[in-house]
């Protein structure tokens, strides 16, 4: 009888279970005779011309467009497992996976407890609700440069929301996470501004209805969001900054994968799938193994993915938090590991 392992596939041909079990792949054995075409003729090679345009060594095809292709790296297989993070086999990979979600967790905390730099405004108590949310927007779309002054360009350009004037993106440097496209000018702006305005104010529409549960709120806030070059992380973290310095009532209870963001790409390689419902399935399930909060899994799978630490404003100094990361190597079963 046919064995169906947990990607839907005959376990034979499945690269990943395969190699977990030991077995054999079958070989993959091409059709003895050619596939009909729409109009009922044998399929034949297609023309040079009529094929898809073909890319450059720089990234570029020649009908214009460009895909930006990052190599991802990999730590050598020594036969590592868990069930928490089927997709990796490096002890090493998980160890750095362990310690970007307790960095991620670390942010969080000084996110509520310290807020740092342009947070702190943000945050205060004292002030218009309007400017505190118009600058959230301004630090998640620009985003925190990687240094000893991460907020320095959102604080050399920002505008205020009563003013109405839009800030001016030239030349401006942008931090590791940011959603401007200097392509696209200031349209992204005046697409929120008018996204705001439509609700009656930034208040009305983020706040929603009163009887939404923060977790209602945070989802619907975030398909709202979906405006022109406002991508998923910017999104993410803005709400994430909103509810955590309590600007508003939000709490993510899923990552709102998909797409070929690098949070939703990481999370592909850690659980070893790709259908965005078993994602969602499997983060919730190392976050609460790990006793993390699921949307510390947005910055943590983040950095773990492009192998670089975006601070997103804490300073350079800033480490893993040590709670979250003793938790998280135990989960893993990282027991060598070293806090």
């Amino acid at each position: 009888m046919p064995t169906f392992c947990r990607h839907n596939r005959l376990i034979q041909n499945c690269p990943i279970c395969a190699r977990e079990q030991a077995i054999e792949l079958r070989p993959i054995v091409s059709r003895s005779t050619p596939r009909a075409s729409v109009s009922g003729t044998s399929s034949a090679r297609i023309p040079a011309p009529a094929r898809a345009p073909t890319r450059s060594a720089s990234g570029g095809s020649r009908a214009g467009r460009s895909v930006r292709v990052s190599k991802l790296a990999r730590g050598p297989d020594d036969g590592y497992g868990s069930p928490l993070a089927p997709g990796l086999h490096s002890s090493a990979d998980a160890e750095r996976l362990a310690r970007e979600l307790a960095f991620a967790v670390a942010r969080l905390v000084a996110l509520e407890a310290d807020p740092p730099g342009l947070y702190a405004e943000v945050g205060a108590e004292t002030g218009e609700i309007e400017e505190h949310t118009w600058l959230a927007f301004l630090i998640g779309y620009i985003g925190p440069l990687d240094g000893e002054d991460p907020f320095a360009e959102i604080q050399r350009v920002r505008t205020s929301w009563a003013g109405g004037e839009l800030p001016n993106l030239e030349g401006i440097k942008t931090g590791p996470r940011s959603a401007h496209d200097p392509t696209r000018g200031i349209r992204t702006l005046e697409a929120y501004r008018a996204w705001a305005t439509r609700a009656g104010s930034q208040s009305a529409a983020f706040t929603g209805e009163l009887a939404w549960s923060a977790e209602r709120r945070f989802a619907r806030a975030f398909e709202r969001l979906s405006l022109p070059g406002l991508h998923r992380g910017a999104r993410f973290d803005l709400l994430v900054t909103l509810g955590r310095l309590g600007v508003y009532d939000l709490r993510s209870a899923t990552l709102q994968l998909g797409g070929s963001n690098e949070v939703t790409l990481a999370a592909k390689r850690v659980f070893g799938i790709g259908d965005p419902l078993l994602l969602e399935r499997r983060a919730a399930e190392l976050a609460s193994a790990c006793e993390l909060p699921v949307e510390a899994l947005d910055v943590g799978l983040h950095n773990w993915g492009t192998g670089a630490r975006a601070t997103l404003g804490l300073p350079p100094s800033a480490g893993p938090d040590p709670n979250a990361l003793s938790s998280t190597l135990a989960a893993l079963e990282l027991s060598g590991a070293q806090p």
